[in-house]
Formats: C-alpha cells, sequence, structure tokens
C-alpha cells in the first residue's frame, strides 16, 4: 500500500497506481481546531487542517487519518463500471419487477452532486452519482431500485414506495445515504441538500 502527500490543493496529482492513496493537505485560515478528513474518491484522501498546525502535528494528524481512511475503505467496494450499473439493474428488474421495464442507458456521471441519481421516464435514461461508485453494494443497489421504479411511478406515490420497499435493504440504504448527505454539509456548509433519502422530482426524477 503506498500513500502520496500532496499539500497543492491546486494541482491535481498523477494518475495513482491501483492501490495507492493520494493525501490532499489543505490548510484553513478558517479552523481553529477543528480537523477534517474525507474520501473524495478511492485513491485521493483529503484532509483540511488550521493553517497554524506545525508540520509534526500534520504528519501525526496525517497518519491518524490515513489509518482510518484504510479501515473505511476496506468496507467500500473499489469502483463500479457502467456495465455493473447495466448488470445489477437487469438483475433487479427480473427480481422485482418481472423483467417488465426497458430501459435506454444506465450510467455514472460526475455532475449530480446534490443527487444520487435521476430518472426519465420518457427517454428511458438513468443517471447515478459516481459519488457512489465506492458504497457498500447494498447503498448502490437501493439507488438503483428506487430509479427503476420510477420507471413504472414517476412520482413518490404510496404505490412507487410499494415497489421499492420489494427490497429488503431499504430502510438500512436509506440510513447510509441520510447519513453521507449529513457528513458532506458538515464539509461543505455552502452546500443544500436534502437529507431523507429521497428523490426529488422535477421532469426528471432525482435521487437527493
Amino acid at each position: 500500500m503506498k500513500t502520496r502527500l500532496t499539500q497543492d490543493a491546486t494541482k491535481s496529482p498523477q494518475a495513482p497506481c491501483p492501490d495507492e492513496l493520494v493525501i490532499r493537505v489543505i490548510r484553513s485560515n478558517r479552523r481553529r481546531k477543528t480537523v477534517s478528513a474525507r474520501l473524495l474518491n478511492w485513491h485521493t484522501l483529503e484532509i483540511r487542517v488550521p493553517a497554524h498546525l506545525s508540520e509534526a502535528q500534520i504528519e501525526q494528524i496525517t497518519q491518524e487519518m490515513v489509518a482510518r481512511a484504510l479501515r473505511k475503505r476496506r468496507t467500500m467496494r473499489n469502483y463500479a463500471s457502467d456495465e455493473t450499473l447495466e448488470q445489477r439493474a437487469t438483475h433487479y428488474n427480473d427480481l422485482y419487477f418481472a423483467g417488465q421495464l426497458r430501459w435506454r442507458s444506465i450510467r455514472f456521471v460526475s455532475n449530480q452532486q446534490r443527487r444520487f441519481g435521476s430518472c426519465s421516464p420518457t427517454r428511458g435514461t438513468i443517471r447515478i452519482s459516481d459519488r457512489l461508485r465506492h458504497v457498500p453494494d447494498f447503498v448502490l443497489d437501493y439507488v438503483i431500485i428506487h430509479e427503476l421504479a420510477h420507471l413504472l411511478q414517476p412520482d413518490h406515490s404510496p404505490t412507487f414506495w410499494e415497489l421499492v420497499y420489494r427490497y429488503p435493504k431499504t430502510e438500512r440504504a436509506r440510513g447510509y445515504l441520510m447519513a453521507m448527505e449529513l457528513e458532506q454539509v458538515r464539509e461543505d456548509t455552502h452546500h443544500t441538500t436534502t437529507t431523507n433519502g429521497n428523490i426529488n422530482e422535477e421532469d426528471e426524477t432525482h435521487a437527493s
């Protein structure tokens, strides 16, 4: 297991090795005592520290945060692919919807930072936030099933939730997503999101 440290958050690091963890330390003048860390993706750990800390203090904090991040990463799945989404959607279509659903495409996108997924029933397209590439399987599966249900029910009616709750881990997954949103809000206080594990609708249906 390799780690690489960069303290210049404005520069994109080189592509990491498969098991490498790039550590990005950001000094903040707004912080006085608190330290935070989060995995931006499978390869990048971002650590925010008060600007006044010494290099020795940052080194100690970094070691602790890396250890935590690696423990967390061991409980997470590596990046899923669009092919994985298609396979899992097909599986759950057969399992919970008698194979009756049809869609044109399902894939990850990087522009859904305030929602977890979206579905356009009229176009037959499903989009999943790439923030979910590394969540546990049961969470990703819930979002897939949630979006599949919108192909039949574009709203959040009781009929829609009856479809979704065919998946036995729905409550557990919604709780995970709520915690994930709350953690994001703490990190980015300017970022406003819903925290009920639901999916807000426009013309498309959105996971937020």
